[in-house]
Formats: structure tokens, sequence, C-alpha cells
């Protein structure tokens, strides 16, 4: 089973910061981008995305109507995360439910912890929750099921891709980017074009590897630099 993402839309008047959103959305695997609109207006009167909609990400200072009048307008509201430059509205905003408000410039990491708690919560509205804990892998003739918890990484080969667990390493006949999509998006990520992790299973960061420990196993895993920013917004870092 492939793990469900958000259907989500943008509404941002601005085009420079429709476009950087648009770049974030589709590099989180937890979100799934339907529209974008430069007003409100524009995103009411695209009927086709009524009822599919899961998360608005919305600007507050709109042409036309507002994006608390786009609030309003709405009868069965999706969950909504604020982004904004006037920290003014936060408290109306919440008033609405909103699950974040975000004060422009925008940052990844600052957007990646947003979702996150964005998809939590829709998760848990929507029961999306109950999916798999785990996944068949082919072993020889036979099919062994993997808690999730004990995967470690992933790291593609050739023609498959090798699953290591704290017990053994299993090769699997599998693209790198198909697993991807059936792995919960808050527990693992792509760390390098070859590599997957399993976030809780980082024991270091350095400049261009990762640490990953699990009992008496210890490797150091590539980072990529396009991947590095989505790793370090993904932790719970303690920073000045």
């Amino acid at each position: 089973m492939a793990i469900k993402p958000m259907n989500c839309i943008i509404i941002e008047d601005y085009d420079e910061s429709r476009k950087l959103v648009e770049i974030f959305v589709q590099k989180t695997r937890m979100l799934n981008l339907i529209g974008s609109y430069g007003s409100a207006v524009d995103a009411i009167n695209d009927q086709s995305k009524i009822g599919k909609t899961d998360l608005v990400l919305l600007d507050i200072e709109l042409p036309e109507m507002s994006g608390m009048e786009y609030l309003k307008s709405l009868e069965e509201k999706p969950v909504v995360i604020i982004l904004s430059a006037q920290e003014k509205y936060a408290l109306e905003a919440f008033e609405y439910d909103v699950t974040d408000y975000i004060l422009k410039p925008i940052t990844y990491a600052r957007f990646y912890k947003a979702v996150s708690k964005a998809y939590s919560h829709w998760r848990r509205q929507n029961n999306v929750q109950k999916v798999q804990n785990d996944i068949f892998v082919k072993k020889g003739h036979s099919l062994v099921k993997l808690s999730f918890d004990d995967i470690v990484w992933i790291e593609s080969l050739e023609n498959y891709v090798l699953v290591m667990t704290s017990k053994e390493k299993l090769a699997v006949h599998f693209t790198l980017k198909a697993i991807l999509r059936k792995l919960p998006p808050e527990q693992f990520l792509q760390v390098h074009r070859s590599h997957i992790v399993n976030v809780s299973k980082i024991d270091a960061i350095k400049r261009n590897s990762l640490v990953i420990k699990e009992s008496a196993l210890e490797q150091e895993v590539p980072v990529g630099k396009s991947y590095r920013d989505q790793l370090l917004a993904s932790l719970n870092l303690m920073s000045h």
C-alpha cells in the first residue's frame, strides 16, 4: 500500500512567492500539488478541485477576495497553512482553526515543519493513520514481512535495492523510487540518489554523510547536496 499524500493547492498572488512554494511542495513527499492560483477567486472558480483539496497554502492579502474572506466562503474546510508577510493577521487566522501560520520570507525548514504538522492533523482527521506499519519483500521463494521500524536504510544497486535491517540484508527487485512511495514519509527520507534512511536510526550528521547506528551495526551513508535541506528540515534541531 502506497502512503497517501495530501492533495494541496497554493493561493498566492505574488509570482515569485508562488513559484517558491511550488518548488517546496514538489520536493515534499507528503504533498501532491493539484492547483496553484494567483487569487482566491481563481481557486473558487476551479470547480474541478472542489472536494479534492486536503490542504490549502494560503496568503492573506489577495486581490478581490482576501484569504480570510476565502476561508469564510468555504463550507467544508480543508487543512490550512497561512503564508503571510504580516504578523497582525495571526490571531484572526487561528480563529478559523488554521494548522500553522508562516511568516515570509519562507524557508524550507519552516515550511516542512508546518507541513509535517498539517499531515499528522489530516491523517488523524481522516483516519489515514490506519495504514500498514509493515511491508512484504521477497526473500528467496517466500514473502517476508518487515516492520518499518526494523528497516535501517535502503540502498539502490544496479537492478535491485538492498534493504538493510538490524539482522540481515535483503535484495529486492524494486526501484528506489517505487519503494519510497510505500514508506511513511514522516519516517523515511531519501538522502542521496541511491539511499533512503529511517530518520530515527540517524546517530550523527557529518558534512556529507550520516552515521547510522542500530544494535551492533554502524554505517556511514552519503548525503547528496540536493537532499540535505529536506533532511535538516525533518530533524528536531537545536540552534542558536
